[in-house]
């Protein structure tokens, strides 16, 4: 059975936010506010490190990080959410209640109730769709890759069998599945 990750490159990533708006449109997502939130399956965190004149800034697309401990999954009280055997994190929507305990558990505020839906949402990773995620598919600078982590010859193995990648928040605990060269 497949294990699926992400690994996204942020040196080669031109800030474009083409992965952004690929996601809005192949999940049929709202641009701007709707009902007072946006919606999105596909963020960004953007920090300055340093001080002037050393200042550095760093950029990661974000969205669910598919995680082996997901926090979303202990917060959900009627087990509308749970980790699929290839390593997605999914969510029943005939069980969600759209109590936002997920939303808030989530250390990488990758999850919103989809109000059109009628349950809790987040990046599936375009899976049902029959193609690698959107945001992949799309990229211009074909810096976000997707793939099986137990082929050793897949681009993400070999990606991360060079030991330069991380994760967001490893305090959390979470075990994420999307990494990170920079």
């Amino acid at each position: 059975m497949a294990r699926y990750v992400m690994v996204i490159n942020t040196k080669e990533c031109v800030r474009c936010r083409t992965c952004y708006v690929a996601c809005k449109v192949k999940n049929s997502l709202p641009i701007g506010k709707k009902y007072g939130t946006e919606y999105h399956r596909l963020s960004f965190l953007e920090e300055e490190i340093g001080t002037f004149p050393n200042v550095k800034r760093t950029f990661y697309p974000t969205h669910c990080n598919h995680c082996n401990n997901p926090a979303c999954l202990k917060a959900c009280p009627v087990g509308a959410i749970y980790k699929a055997d290839d390593g997605r994190v999914l969510t029943d929507g005939d069980k969600c209640i759209q109590c936002g305990r997920c939303v808030e558990a989530c250390p990488y505020q990758a999850r919103f109730i989809n109000e059109e839906k009628g349950k809790a949402d987040h990046c599936d990773y375009c899976f049902d769709r029959g193609t690698k995620p959107a945001c992949a598919e799309l990229c211009p600078a074909q810096c976000i890759y997707f793939g099986d982590l137990d082929d050793p010859n897949s681009e993400v193995s070999k990606l991360l069998a060079t030991g330069k990648t991380k994760v967001l928040k490893p305090s959390a605990g979470t075990d994420p599945q999307v990494y990170y060269i920079d």
